[in-house]
């Protein structure tokens, strides 16, 4: 079990204190909006009405114990910017950020946060990838230039192995994993000589202009 504190409750950061929860996790909310935070006390470890921005509420609430912490302040790059402040006096080590803009990620990325997350931004990626690729089943965007997706056996690879279709070398892309949709069997690192099949879709990583050339593949 490790220990989140997530600062601010929009809906991003509801979504993620519950599914953090759910998933056995000690989870500490802060948020300067009573009803909020009452809404999600008996959900979560410990839900604070206060200011996340300030360095002693979050050492009077434990936060600086925390694994890591998740900034959601909304449209307030402000409050985002002196919360991320906060933590890192705290030392705390993974600090990851929801954004609005690329500017706004900017400037996080330079104060030195792990990671910020444009929910808007990658929810339209997401979309218009299963758009264009006909193979393409499911996307999470990790990253800058870093990306998973999960798509269906093209035609032409079905009856050949990993190894033999030399995925890495000819189409710069790592398989994660196998799913088999049929018997719901998943088979991660997957053995290189796996024969795939058409019941088969695959979880594959990489750079994303190599998987927007691999969706295309008939």
């Amino acid at each position: 079990m490790k220990r989140f504190v997530i600062i601010g409750l929009g809906n991003f950061g509801l979504a993620v204190a519950k599914s953090l929860t759910e998933n056995g996790h000690d989870v500490i909310t802060v948020d300067l909006n009573g009803d909020l935070t009452d809404r999600l006390a008996t959900q979560v470890t410990h839900a604070v009405v206060g200011d996340g921005t300030n360095l002693e509420t979050l050492q009077r609430i434990g936060a600086g114990d925390a694994d890591a912490a998740i900034v959601s302040t909304g449209d307030d790059i402000s409050s985002s910017i002196l919360a991320t402040m906060a933590l890192h006096d705290l030392k705390i080590k993974e600090i990851y950020v929801k954004v609005i803009s690329s500017d706004h990620a900017r400037v996080m990325k330079r104060i030195g946060v792990t990671d910020t997350i444009f929910p808007e931004r990658d929810t339209a990626i997401s979309l218009a990838t299963r758009l264009s690729g006909s193979t393409l089943l499911n996307y999470v965007h990790l990253g800058e230039g870093f990306s998973i997706q999960e798509m269906s056996v093209p035609e032409r690879w079905i009856g050949k192995s990993i190894r033999e279709l030399g995925l890495r070398q000819h189409y710069d892309i790592t398989v994660v994993a196998v799913h088999d949709m049929l018997t719901g069997k998943i088979l991660p690192s997957p053995d290189p000589r796996h024969i795939l099949k058409d019941s088969d879709t695959l979880m594959i990583a990489g750079n994303e202009a190599a998987l927007e050339r691999t969706a295309q593949i008939q």
